[in-house]
């Protein structure tokens, strides 16, 4: 039977859930937007605003893509949801029916009651809109930005100013760089990179206040320390929160997002929630978050929730945990599991190189020497690969022999697997030998 799927939000999850409906089904299908008409990669607005691209080409799909597929996009902003009548009012004051509702919105920067957070130049690095108000707002230039928050989002906005010759202050509250996710060498190594370009970075400081001058505008923050730092734009990089404040007056049950059982189902019949608004009761992985806010998931909820859609019930399974960013210059990886420090019964394996722009982690069981986990920094490494020995369970080992087959820096960049494999020997008393690089062995099964 044709029904009518509406889905709110255009980000990775809810185009993905609406490209793979279309594949499987005829049903009508209406994305609802406000942020924007199309689709856009998210990841690459911080280089509209250095210069390398402009907005157009962040969208993956041309403009005809949409109605081709007979998947109907409107730009507007949802203000409430009826689930017992099955309608959503707009702000508009349009109305519109839906036999299935998808929740796909997001989130948004989080803000912590500090004076000044709703002055003009304060924002955060999320969506079409910061990256406008962060061209407005610096378009006539700026003496000093201070980001508040230690994570992704801030290094990638200390990048995009620092592009425009703009002096960063990067205010942290904790003693290391990300440490509750990196190790302390990896955040030692953010940290001299972060130095190297001439950011300020303030480690054990916190935000206090945001002044404002005459015009509303922001003009300086004080820390938690009493110092005053003069400043025109103010980064809110302290993560994100899932964007749900409109449902929160509904029937859905909601958290910190919109609950979820591992079928992508919320409480109230033919209403669903993916990506990153999306909460589990119960994650199907067991240990892993509840609310996970990377690319990669936010993908697989959408192809999986339009099959049970489509009425082929499937459980969301992500597979095994990745993530990739980048430091600057500094290439980021993690495959599996490796936390800041060692779990019971795990032991960490850590290289650098002398130049200290390089660096191999290795994680895994110091019982059975099961394979757990890598993080990678200025080494680019295939996905495919981690993700089959993470499959077959290969030992450390193993994994060191053959990890020239996992490499994939671009021909003619130096290899290190010899002095990587080299170190280990030394430190564990073992003789490996890095085997020569055989691609082939990425597509045969563990024997």
């Amino acid at each position: 039977m044709k029904e009518k799927i509406v889905i709110i939000g255009n980000g990775i999850s809810g185009v993905t859930c609406a490209r793979y409906i279309r594949k499987y089904s005829d049903h009508e299908i209406l994305m609802i937007s406000s942020e924007s008409q199309y689709f856009f990669s998210r990841t690459a607005l911080m280089y509209v605003y250095m210069g390398h691209m402009k907005f157009e080409h962040t969208q993956p799909y041309e403009n005809w893509f949409w109605e081709k597929n007979r998947i109907r996009l409107k730009q507007a902003l949802v203000s409430a949801i009826n689930a017992q009548e099955k309608t959503l009012s707009l702000d508009n004051g349009e109305e519109v029916k839906y036999s299935k509702l998808v929740i796909a919105t997001g989130s948004k920067p989080n803000k912590f009651g500090w004076p000044g957070q709703d002055l003009n130049g304060v924002q955060g690095l999320y969506s079409k809109q910061d990256l406008e108000s962060l061209e407005e707002n610096t378009k006539n230039g700026i003496n000093r930005a201070v980001i508040v928050g230690g994570g992704l989002i801030g290094i990638e906005m200390a990048e995009m100013l620092l592009s425009r010759n703009f002096p960063v202050t990067f205010l942290v509250r904790e003693s290391a760089f990300w440490g509750n996710v990196l190790p302390t060498e990896e955040s030692e190594m953010i940290k001299r990179h972060m130095k190297e370009h001439h950011i300020d970075l303030r480690l054990n400081t916190e935000l206090k206040e945001i002044l404002s001058d005459a015009n509303g505008n922001a003009k300086a923050i004080v820390t938690n320390k009493g110092e005053e730092i003069p400043c025109q734009i103010v980064g809110l990089t302290a993560g994100v929160s899932p964007n749900i404040e409109f449902i929160k007056n509904s029937e859905i049950e909601t958290n910190r997002g919109v609950l979820v059982n591992e079928y992508l189902e919320t409480n109230i019949p033919d209403v669903y929630a993916i990506g990153d608004c999306a909460e589990f009761k119960q994650h199907p992985s067991g240990d892993r978050r509840p609310i996970e806010q990377v690319w990669y998931t936010g993908k697989i909820m959408g192809k999986t929730l339009a099959q049970t859609i489509c009425n082929s019930r499937l459980q969301y399974t992500p597979g095994h945990w990745f993530n990739s960013a980048k430091f600057m210059d500094i290439e980021y990886q993690t495959y599996g599991w490796v936390f800041p420090k060692p779990k019971e019964n795990e032991q960490h394996f850590y290289w650098e190189h002398e130049a200290g722009k390089k660096s191999v982690r290795l994680n895994y069981n110091s019982k059975t020497r099961t394979f757990i986990g890598i993080n990678t920094f200025g080494i680019r490494m295939r996905h495919q690969a981690f993700d089959k020995w993470l499959n077959e369970e290969r030992s450390v080992e193993y994994v060191l022999e053959h990890l020239a087959d996992a490499n994939f820096d671009p021909e003619f960049f130096k290899l290190h697997e010899k002095e990587i494999v080299d170190q280990f020997n030394r430190e564990n008393g073992t003789n490996l030998v890095v085997k020569k690089r055989n691609w082939r062995n990425l597509f045969t099964a563990k024997a």
